[in-house]
């Protein structure tokens, strides 16, 4: 197995001189040198190919020795030093101060056709920035980060991606719901690749301890390494820099909201400056349209992080950022500006995804009103999100708001929920719709073509993982295997698979991993 390795992020910034690997505050460094802990009888559960031949490597060196304890963590490939990060964050809206690596050690920086990855092991044990925390993952939380993780990117949202999936040979300890009610459970390693893993909390940890030598280092090394083609010098270079981050990230969430995706934990240290999905914990696609809906267990009182409030979010996390670059600048009008411009911005890109999901390829004003219409009477009965626009795809210019509706009925929780005054106004929508796509030059085959690769129909509802999880914890992996295929090609038919193309089952509206999920890994 052989690595093309980079060293540039500990090659060009600050490491912690302190190589005592016990929880403490690190000052004046990018990260601290940490050695994973050897798992006792680590065995790989699944890798991706097409990831690892990012990295150079093939379907052999997948199934060879070196790999199997380069990613496990037993041993460190040569030439390289692992290192965990230190960064900062604000957590549900509250400053925490420093935050960091507790229990992900960067491998290394990998160099292939030109690109950079790094990579980086999930639950390889304790580092100096694990608080109270043991620095080991469990096998549900890194089935669940290992497959969402490659569903998004086939998705086509950005994302990091993930290379493997091991058993350590280890017992954790585990309160899952937090509840005085700990119990062991079976330890897990997940390798996840990204072009880094620099967050946001990573400029707002040196700007709130007022080190200003270090938060321009860290500016100037992510610029040179991942900004690149961004040209000039000075102040100039560090608004474009925002201005980028500020662009990618609203992007992203635009491709959160377009496949019903809610994070759950959208803290600052949990956002990567690249505009990329990081950190899967307790996530979850929409089954039923919920504007308010959240994943997360933590966040079920004040609900920040629910999907309707995605973009606010962004938006506030993007502000801590602009703090945190500020003393670069000294100018906060610039930055105002840039940020100012996001809701605009946002309305915008969100409006012409929606026009898309419809199938509206000639955009017209009034698609607003259509658009916010519909998201309201989802919401009015529980309606499945993705079963919902995949079946509008086969509405037709010729149907009549009756039969248009007939097509989109299976997307319904409770038939009983249809009152007369709900199916009124659901008659009234598609009757308008039914007038908008009369207006549409495109044929209706061309139109559910054009619909059917923005609307996925598979997506990785929170009970298909659990399924997974729950037989992969009696050392079963078929299902495991057979949703990461699934997921593959999320835009495409796939009648071997058309058990998955359902709504949520009874059973798993409120059971545990099947709805909320807690923050425990």
């Amino acid at each position: 197995m052989k690595l093309h390795i980079q060293n540039n992020f500990t090659a060009e910034l600050p490491a912690d001189p302190n190589d005592i690997n016990t929880p403490r505050q690190v000052e004046q460094a990018c990260y601290s040198y940490v050695l994973p802990k050897k798992p006792s009888n680590p065995s790989l559960i699944h890798a991706s190919v097409e990831v690892a031949n990012l990295l150079g490597l093939s379907e052999k060196d997948i199934n060879s020795v070196d790999f199997l304890n380069t990613f496990s963590g037993s041993t460190v490939y040569p030439g390289t030093k692992p290192y965990a990060m230190s960064y900062a964050g604000h957590q549900f809206g509250n400053w925490a101060g420093q935050l960091g690596d507790g229990r992900a050690i960067n491998l290394t920086e990998v160099l292939h056709n030109d690109k950079l990855y790094t990579l980086q092991l999930k639950g390889a044990g304790p580092t100096p920035y694990s608080r109270t925390a043991d620095g080991f993952a469990v096998l549900r939380s890194s089935i669940r980060e290992y497959l969402c993780a490659e569903s998004m990117h086939y998705l086509g949202v950005p994302t990091t991606r993930s290379l493997s999936l091991m058993l350590s040979g280890d017992q954790v300890l585990r309160d899952v719901m937090y509840n005085g009610n700990p119990a062991y459970e079976k330890g897990a390693i997940v390798c996840r690749v990204a072009p880094s893993f620099i967050r946001f909390g990573s400029f707002e940890l040196f700007a709130s301890r007022k080190d200003h030598v270090n938060l321009k280092l860290l500016a100037d090394y992510t610029i040179k390494h991942h900004f690149s083609h961004i040209e000039g010098e000075g102040v100039g270079k560090y608004l474009d820099f925002f201005h980028e981050v500020v662009q990618t990230t609203l992007q992203m969430i635009v491709e959160w909201q377009r496949v019903g995706f809610v994070h759950g934990v959208m803290n600052t240290d949990n956002m990567s400056i690249h505009g990329i999905t990081i950190d899967y914990g307790p996530y979850g696609w929409l089954d039923n349209y919920d504007s308010n809906w959240t994943p997360n267990t933590t966040d079920s009182q004040f609900r920040r992080y629910r999907f309707g409030n995605q973009p606010n979010i962004a938006l506030w996390n993007l502000y801590q950022l602009a703090n945190a670059l500020y003393p670069l600048i000294q100018d906060a009008k610039p930055l105002e500006a840039i940020l100012h411009a996001f809701g605009a911005e946002y309305e915008k890109e969100y409006l012409n995804m929606m026009q898309n999901k419809l199938g509206l390829q000639i955009k017209k004003e009034e698609d607003a009103v259509l658009t916010e219409s519909l998201t309201e009477l989802l919401e009015k009965i529980e309606t499945d999100m993705t079963i919902f626009f995949r079946n509008l795809s086969g509405v037709t210019k010729e149907d009549k708001a009756l039969t248009a509706f007939g097509k989109i009925k299976d997307a319904f929780y409770k038939d009983e929920d249809l009152s007369e005054s709900v199916l009124k106004d659901w008659y009234d929508w598609m009757e308008k719709y039914t007038i908008r796509i009369n207006q549409e030059s495109v044929s209706d085959s061309e139109r559910k073509a054009q619909m059917n690769t923005v609307n996925p129909k598979y997506v990785l509802r929170n009970y298909m993982a659990q399924m997974s999880i729950d037989a992969a914890d009696k050392g079963e992996y078929a299902l495991l295997n057979e949703l990461y295929e699934m997921l593959k090609k999320p835009y495409e038919e796939q009648p071997d698979f058309q058990k998955w193309f359902a709504k949520r089952p009874d059973w798993a509206r409120n059971k545990v991993g099947c709805s909320m999920l807690s923050c425990s890994s």
